[in-house]
């Protein structure tokens, strides 16, 4: 933590750049960025269709799968707001990115971050309803109720990255602008400050306890409610059915939260080669977006019934217009 001395006796600089270091002095690093370019393109694809299905499919139209659909568009958004504009600078060498634009970045990256943890929360909220208070579930979890706890959601995240970005814009980078990151990252850009930035390091640990370590308690709570409530179904198919239920969810929590665990404590444990922990840190934010629409396609039944029924509405649609045309013909 940076706190030489108070702000009010320094002079206030506002670099008009940042440099973005990213992977250094390591060979072949532009087939990295264009392996990113794949999985952006995968996550677009996947996501999209996620997105599509569920807005054509009327069986959709549950309180869970606007969790779902909120899921896919973080997904969709998180991975635009950081694969796209850092992809095209190290591949074309351009690696300085204005003030402002950082700052815009940052927030973007940030929300859709955050956003992801609290939808599945949301998720699990909707799993634990269902299977602990299976007789009270559509009254509880409605469509408006979920809509609502996505809305206050989008609230907190906003306005705890706000906070956060408010606090960068009152510090002074009077020496090295270089980000020793793969974006503009919060905290290697608070560090870069010659006054005091200790606001910002308590702001991280916030962040870190409210939008990981948060939903991630409840989230392990909630599965000890689920298995409780599991272990007094009698019949064993019913059990198996209520739990294959439990399994998309619980692999996109594995998929969230693990890599990012190990992450922090591997940072805090061991000291690792900074290419390193930066390929885990990307790989942590950009393959769970591209696997998340593939596991939701795969593993839940009313997708798959959705989609089948959307394929099979496009393939009578087709006939019937190819019907017309050829009686227009004749």
């Amino acid at each position: 933590m940076n706190s030489m001395m108070p702000i009010e006796n320094t002079t206030f600089v506002r670099p008009p750049a940042f440099y973005i270091s990213g992977l250094n002095n390591m060979s072949h690093a532009k087939y990295y960025y264009v392996f990113l370019c794949f999985v952006y393109a995968v996550t677009v694809l996947g996501n999209s269709f996620i997105i599509g299905t569920i807005y054509l499919a009327r069986t959709l139209h549950t309180a869970k799968y606007i969790a779902v659909f909120n899921l896919a568009f973080t997904d969709l958004c998180g991975s635009s707001a950081i694969i796209p504009k850092y992809a095209n600078m190290f591949l074309s060498e351009n690696q300085y990115i204005p003030y402002e634009d950082c700052l815009a970045s940052m927030f973007f990256v940030f929300v859709f971050m955050t956003m992801q943890s609290f939808t599945l929360l949301a998720l699990c909220f909707d799993r634990v309803i269902a299977i602990c208070f299976p007789l009270r579930y559509h009254a509880i979890v409605t469509k408006n109720t979920m809509t609502l706890i996505i809305g206050v959601m989008w609230l907190v995240s906003v306005f705890l990255v706000s906070v956060r970005i408010a606090l960068i814009t009152r510090l002074s980078i009077c020496g090295s602008t270089t980000v020793n990151s793969y974006f503009c990252d919060h905290g290697p850009v608070y560090r870069l400050a010659c006054n005091d930035n200790s606001p910002n390091h308590m702001m991280s640990y916030v962040n870190i306890s409210v939008v990981f370590c948060f939903p991630l308690l409840l989230i392990a709570l909630s599965y000890v409610c689920i298995g409780v409530a599991l272990s007094k179904i009698s019949l064993g198919a019913d059990r198996i059915k209520a739990m294959k239920t439990c399994t998309s969810h619980l692999l996109l929590v594995a998929m969230y939260y693990l890599p990012i665990i190990s992450i922090y404590i591997t940072a805090h444990t061991t000291d690792i080669n900074p290419n390193t922990r930066i390929i885990n840190s990307v790989l942590t934010q950009t393959i769970p977006p591209m696997l998340n629409p593939i596991i939701y396609t795969l593993k839940t039944e009313e997708v798959l019934q959705s989609i089948k029924v959307l394929y099979k509405r496009v393939k009578v649609n087709f006939a019937m217009e190819n019907n017309v045309k050829i009686i227009t013909k004749n």
